[in-house]
């Protein structure tokens, strides 16, 4: 093969440098790219996870435990998968946000998540805070700005019976590895995107 000759089986590139640049041709790679590497969010989630592991924040389980048992906890009582999916992944976010964790985890799961659980993550750091926000002078019952809302108490209940209970050492959660295929099948099929068309 001569050199500077494409290799067969090499990734495909959109040819443009600047976007006014761009053919339909173009758009049509990238598409392609997109969705084998949308496919592959699975993978990058459970990886991401791994990262929580080890770093306790001074809690008796570090914050992958606390995932899982929460996720786990769901899962045992029945709630369906995307609703554990939302419980394994609501705190995702703390290694890179840890001052807004719940808006990065919430961020990842709209496009794949009902509006009202999507609405729970989005929200249940300051529905978690009834059980602790006056031990550090703030107000316990900020959440009260939402009632009325109506999903407060689909909120305040993932908070009270699975996300504040989830922090025993000696709770044995289901592996990770258990919930992957659960977010295979919530994670990869967007509901709602400005990238998807609108149904005709």
């Amino acid at each position: 093969m001569a050199d500077g000759e494409d290799h067969p089986h090499a990734e495909r590139r959109a040819q443009f440098h600047a976007m006014t640049e761009g053919t339909a041709e173009d758009w049509g790679i990238i598409a392609q790219a997109s969705a084998e590497f949308g496919r592959e969010l699975p993978t990058r989630l459970i990886a991401h996870l791994n990262l929580l592991k080890g770093d306790c924040g001074g809690f008796a389980i570090d914050r992958l435990e606390h995932s899982l048992q929460t996720a786990t906890r769901a899962h045992q009582a029945g709630e369906d998968e995307e609703y554990v999916v939302c419980a394994l992944l609501h705190d995702i976010g703390d290694i890179l946000g840890p001052r807004n964790h719940a808006d990065i985890a919430a961020a990842i799961l709209q496009p794949f998540v009902s509006e009202r659980n999507h609405w729970m993550v989005a929200h249940h750091a300051i529905f978690q805070g009834y059980y602790f926000f006056h031990h550090l002078g703030l107000d316990r019952d900020m959440r009260d700005q939402f009632r009325g809302h109506p999903d407060f108490e689909h909120t305040a209940k993932f908070c009270h019976v699975y996300d504040q209970e989830a922090f025993d050492p000696n709770f044995k959660s289901m592996p990770l590895e258990a919930f992957a295929p659960m977010l295979g099948r919530v994670m990869t099929t967007p509901k709602r995107s400005i990238y998807l068309r609108a149904a005709e």
